[in-house]
């Protein structure tokens, strides 16, 4: 698990993008690429379900279930 916060940002507002990936291990990640309250790019979080460390990024041809939130 994990996030890459860009500079300059303040605060969240609202996820951009999500997806998803199995890891190495067979564990669901979820991806957001996430904005803050001014509409700027805020971070890109990488959450897996139960918590364990990230084992490798998606290649991808990995990612599925891209969604934009409303």
């Amino acid at each position: 698990m994990g996030s890459i916060r860009f500079l300059g940002s303040s605060s969240f507002g609202m996820a951009l993008v999500e997806a998803q990936y199995l890891d190495s291990d067979g564990v669901l990640v979820s991806i957001a690429v996430n904005a803050n309250k001014q509409g700027q790019l805020f971070e890109l979080d990488f959450w897996k379900v139960d918590f364990s460390p990230l084992k490798r990024y998606p290649n991808p041809s990995d990612v599925s279930g891209i969604s934009i939130p409303q």
